[in-house]
């Protein structure tokens, strides 16, 4: 879904860790995502075609799968909900923002068809997330839209030489936000998503050139007087928007899509991911390690474990991938259908609450060790505790070790107390951690001094 180039992350990355800048930029202080976020998002599965009747389904399937009881709250609906008639740009209302398109999610009366389905997973107990991408329609500049509130119009605030990434519709122009009426025009936005019940905003396809959007984003969630979960998602990324996105977001993503599109088959959108998609994010989890902090975390995109074998991965893959996500205290969003939910994947990976304890405990691990096809994350818990994932990324099994005192742990001449959270085994050491390893595979334990 997203244009995406290496080299350009990767900058940003080296950029983070040497930017003494970055050290002095606060996370969003708005109150929410005190701890990684935990919910559900149509892309992966229902991709083009989300409709009203799909995501309550979703939704309900949420809550009585039991996750909700655990802590998954939110049900985003990604692309294609607007009315997209050609790369002239999404259709508009009089204020020059996106319409619903009526034909997969109906008005209800006067009620505005998002709403309906907001109003539905509020009913739920659960969060609702909506997407949007940065400027504004050619539509919208070409009939010279008024912004509401003010004297100002569309015209005035657009810049129609540059375009914006919107992947799917096309037809986004550069907002100038030196211009008066341009605050007001994102201010409209976020007060058209918060009359619908929108607690969660995807703004994607940000480019370096977009930092004032993500400031004018995060201006006008608090402008609205609702809290909303900002989360920044990328076209290209480099170090020139990194102190905006520390600044002004709760989340964000620098790693290319998880989904593996190459992969499908007939139309459809399983295979959901691949290893290979998977374990590109090792280095990304490495290297943003130090800016993870309560209101600001790195998102490494969707958990696509939850339908079996048309998750794309094998058991071992599928905890791999659980495992560095928690490791990095990545929000975990489930991008599969929750309708179809395999019963071991929900059982033995989903609700391992020993694992999913890692993640929230919104602390992200540093990679201790990088060796051929052996990689290894540690953090210290609050509590003392010590988590260590030994991953084998290889083809075959493999032992993968670190010294106790690499992994972080003070010196204790009584060795150490291990559990496996994936198996609840429990064993000791003197000095070393260390387990065979399948292919593709993690063991992850939580280490204590005895």
């Amino acid at each position: 879904m997203r244009k995406w180039t290496h080299s350009l992350a990767v900058t940003l990355m080296i950029v983070l860790l040497a930017g003494a800048v970055l050290q002095n930029a606060g996370a969003e202080d708005n109150g929410l995502e005190r701890t990684p976020i935990l919910g559900w998002s149509s892309w992966s599965f229902l991709r083009k075609h989300p409709t009203a009747a799909q995501m309550k389904a979703q939704a309900l399937a949420l809550r009585n799968s039991g996750l909700e009881k655990i802590g998954y709250e939110y049900v985003n609906l990604d692309d294609f909900w607007y009315q997209c008639p050609g790369s002239q740009g999404p259709n508009v209302d009089a204020y020059g923002r996106w319409l619903t398109d009526a034909s997969k999610f109906p008005a209800q009366g006067d009620t505005n068809g998002i709403k309906v389905v907001a109003d539905y997973i509020h009913r739920l107990g659960l969060k609702f997330g909506i997407y949007v991408t940065p400027g504004i329609s050619r539509q919208a500049v070409h009939r010279n839209t008024p912004i509401k509130g003010t004297s100002y119009t569309a015209a005035e605030i657009a810049e129609t030489s540059v375009e914006e990434d919107n992947y799917n519709c096309k037809g986004m122009v550069r907002i100038n936000y030196n211009q008066p009426g341009a605050q007001e025009y994102t201010n409209s936005w976020v007060e058209l998503f918060a009359a619908w019940g929108v607690d969660f905003i995807k703004l994607d396809g940000v480019k370096n050139s977009n930092a004032p959007d993500v400031q004018a984003w995060s201006n006008a969630i608090r402008h609205s007087g609702r809290p909303m979960v900002l989360d920044v998602t990328q076209g290209n990324f480099t170090s020139a928007i990194a102190p905006t996105l520390m600044k002004y977001a709760n989340q964000w993503v620098f790693a290319p899509d998880v989904e593996c599109y190459r992969c499908e088959k007939g139309g459809s959108s399983y295979p959901l991911t691949s290893w290979a998609n998977v374990a590109n994010r090792f280095n990304f989890v490495a290297e943003s390690q130090p800016y993870v902090r309560p209101g600001a975390f790195n998102d490494y995109d969707s958990i696509e474990v939850g339908n079996g074998s048309n998750d794309g991965l094998t058991p071992a893959e599928r905890q791999s991938q659980i495992s560095l996500w928690a490791l990095g205290a990545s929000p975990l969003i489930l991008g599969v259908d929750l309708t179809q939910l395999d019963p071991a994947d929900l059982q033995k990976y989903l609700k391992n609450s020993a694992v999913l304890a890692v993640d929230q405990d919104s602390i992200a691990a540093k990679r201790v060790r990088n060796s051929g096809d052996r990689q290894v994350f540690a953090k210290r818990e609050q509590n003392g505790d010590t988590i260590v994932g030994l991953f084998n990324t290889g083809a075959k099994a493999e032992e993968v070790s670190v010294p106790a005192s690499a992994a972080g742990l003070a010196e204790n001449e009584s060795g150490y107390s291990i559990t496996n959270l994936w198996t609840g085994e429990s064993t000791k050491t003197r000095s070393t951690i260390r387990a065979v390893v399948p292919s593709h595979g993690i063991v992850l334990y939580r280490v204590r001094g005895l």
